[in-house]
């Protein structure tokens, strides 16, 4: 099963053209991610977008604008004036969802170094799982009950 969900930027606002034998919509675009790691650099990636949802990535997304798309990825290949032939990754868009910055959704890969593991958002309670500061393990002490 080929299925992909990205969250990326948009760095070249989406061109529409035409097929020339249908007519049909189709759009592209190139976004940019976040590699897995701190420091991995980010990613530049090709997307299309096919018929109606054409239509809504030149309508809706703009450079700048960040993205969680769904699609499927797709290898061109094609023949270089060097003599060689070169291939690239496509992502075939099927849906895609705009991420406001506004709502709270956080859209870095850098981690939270604010969390407690121990605190609730609320203050109200620890994690049970918590030693508390009277609790001693010597070695003695079995921690594990098998």
């Amino acid at each position: 099963m080929n299925s992909f969900v990205l969250m990326a930027k948009v760095i070249s606002n989406p061109e529409l053209r035409y097929t020339s034998d249908t007519q049909k919509e189709i759009t592209q675009m190139f976004v940019e991610f976040e590699g897995g790691r701190l420091e991995d650099s980010s990613r530049t990636l090709k997307v299309l977008g096919w018929g109606n949802l054409a239509a809504n990535m030149k309508t809706n997304c703009h450079e700048g604008d960040m993205l969680i798309i769904e699609g499927r990825l797709s290898t061109n290949t094609f023949e270089r004036k060097e003599g060689f032939k070169e291939k690239r990754i496509e992502l075939i868009a099927s849906n895609f969802y705009p991420i406001h910055q506004s709502s709270g959704i956080k859209t870095s890969a850098h981690p939270n170094t604010n969390f407690d593991p121990y605190k609730s958002k609320d203050d109200s309670h620890y994690n049970l799982n918590q030693l508390n500061d009277n609790s001693t393990i010597s070695d003695n002490d079995d921690p594990i009950p098998f």
